[in-house]
């Protein structure tokens, strides 16, 4: 039976309404992690990421042998890796890499870009770097793809339609690129997963920074990987050059997405709590802001 034909069957049963349930975390749990956080500073993207996923036990941690893993980078835009407008490819093909290192079965990588998808995927290096690493590219732009999900604890967004990877796999690592947004200040780790639905009009149109925390009450990533290696401080989401970003040569990571994206915004300069959807979403329990109770282990390479 084709995969295609096999998720259609199981729609049809109802199969999914299990799985779009699940949080998709790692077996050993967040509590069971040394570290809460973990910031690296001074090295290559990949380098920062074997630092920083060694000090957590390793990607064995997360991925467990025969599963099925979905690395979700940010690829929204037609653009050059220099240009910090999307995921820096050399991260993607370390995580990769290292999810098949672990005993993965299958890694796919995909996301619902804004610019033709194509383009977003060959010219941000991306697409390259999974077939480099050995982990397999898939499109996202079909509402095929996509089936209805409830989000039981949302204020303003109560469903949604997400990708069906999301919904079938095992492992769902999430990697953002940290860069300024003309809309939410922001885009980071919560915003990223709008890259997973595909009714996202919708959030725009009904308070954007309450709709992206209402989804990430629902979808908790098993573990958000923040590209802070180039960032773009202006023109965001698209850029226009390599003059609006700045090397900072950062890579962050954490299981918790709200204290992910609070050390992101403090490292870009803003205070967490000046960025709503990160407020909102501590305020709802989805995960701690509050830096200074958090167990974070700095690396400087």
């Amino acid at each position: 039976m084709k995969r295609r034909d096999f998720l259609a069957r199981s729609i049809a049963a109802g199969a999914f309404t299990a799985l779009g349930t699940r949080n998709l975390l790692a077996e050993n749990g967040r509590m069971s992690l040394p570290y809460d956080l973990v910031a690296v500073m001074g090295g290559e993207p990949d380098e920062m990421f074997n630092k920083a996923i060694q000090s957590l036990g390793g990607m064995e941690a997360f991925v467990k042998k025969g599963q099925t893993v979905v690395v979700k980078p940010n690829i929204g835009w037609d653009s050059t890796p220099e240009k910090a407008a999307d995921t820096n490819p050399l991260l993607v093909k370390q995580i990769v890499k290292s999810c098949l290192a672990a005993g993965a079965k299958k890694v796919y990588v995909f996301d619902y870009t804004c610019d033709a998808w194509k383009k977003c995927y060959a010219n941000s290096g991306i697409e390259q770097a999974v077939k480099d690493a050995g982990g397999e590219i898939v499109p996202a732009n079909s509402e095929q793809y996509y089936h209805p999900v409830k989000i039981p604890k949302g204020k303003n967004l109560k469903d949604a339609k997400e990708h069906e990877l999301i919904l079938s796999s095992d492992v769902f690592i999430n990697v953002p690129v940290l860069k300024h947004h003309s809309g939410p200040q922001l885009t980071i780790a919560m915003k990223n997963l709008m890259g997973i639905i595909w009714d996202r009009s919708y959030w725009h149109a009904h308070n954007l920074h309450q709709c992206i925390a209402d989804f990430a009450t629902y979808r908790k990533p098993t573990l958000n990987v923040v590209d802070a290696y180039r960032v773009m401080k202006k023109n965001g989401p698209r850029g226009i050059s390599v003059n609006d970003t700045v090397l900072m040569k950062s890579l962050l990571v954490s299981t918790d997405i709200v204290a992910v994206d609070a050390a992101a915004a403090k490292l870009y300069g803003i205070e967490p709590s000046q960025v709503n959807y990160i407020r909102y979403a501590a305020e709802m329990g989805v995960g701690r802001m509050d830096l200074d109770a958090l167990n974070i282990n700095r690396i400087k390479l």
